[in-house]
């Protein structure tokens, strides 16, 4: 098998989507964590692998390089899976697939990223208004859902270890799901029958909540308490 590095870090949710699919196929990776905190994604060797500076970025042979983790979890399916069980090659279930990962990419993870970004990086306070469109994708996602196990019919696709990703983070930053029925036993599914979930996906986010709740200092949810008092 080729030699693959992936520049990553455990508080990353996309690079956890690249973590579990990888777990998934039984692919080993050459890991390489970036202190982001002392900027080392700007240092000038990481730079003229990827110039947007970016995780996770996959390296191969140290010739193929390649970053935004929903291509590198579809790259390693068609080059490294033994069937396409987690990217369907049939059009309409790869395009129900595509659905949930854009799906996650333009609303999900990025109305959390516009909650938990200003929070996170400018020590700002959370806000009320990003945490109701927060709440208004995950009302979303439990609807899309609904009648089967997984994110695209009865078995793991990629679309489930980028949602996975996210929703472990929300969940461990104290953000609610509980009004949303359907996604958090779907959530709870996850955590029971998707390889590497608890080994991968849990101590990062736990490691990511520290560090937010750090810097708002208080749970997001106490705050919601307390602005409806």
């Amino acid at each position: 098998m080729a030699h693959l590095k992936l520049y990553y870090h455990p508080i990353s949710p996309p690079s956890r989507a690249v973590l579990l699919t990888s777990r998934a196929l039984g692919v080993d990776l050459d890991l390489r964590e970036l202190n982001l905190m002392a900027g080392e994604q700007f240092s000038p060797d990481f730079l003229a692998i990827n110039p947007q500076h970016c995780i996770p970025t996959l390296v191969e042979d140290d010739e193929f390089v390649l970053w935004e983790s929903r291509a590198i979890c579809s790259y390693l399916v068609g080059q490294y899976g033994e069937d396409d069980a987690l990217y369907p090659k049939d059009p309409k279930t790869r395009a129900k697939v595509d659905h949930l990962l854009y799906f996650d990419l333009g609303t999900l993870a990025l109305r959390f990223q516009q909650y938990e970004g200003p929070v996170f990086f400018q020590g700002e306070e959370p806000s009320e208004e990003k945490l109701g469109k927060v709440q208004e994708a995950l009302e979303w996602l439990d609807g899309l859902l609904a009648g089967h196990d997984w994110a695209v019919g009865d078995a793991i696709t990629i679309a489930d270890h980028s949602l996975a990703a996210v929703l472990a983070t929300m969940e461990a930053i104290g953000i609610d799901l509980t009004p949303h029925a359907k996604l958090t036993a779907y959530l709870d599914r996850c955590k029971s029958e998707m390889p590497g979930y608890m080994e991968i996906n849990v101590p990062g986010a736990e490691i990511f909540a520290a560090m937010f709740l750090a810097r708002g200092q208080n749970d997001p949810e106490e705050k919601e308490d307390e602005s409806n008092e």
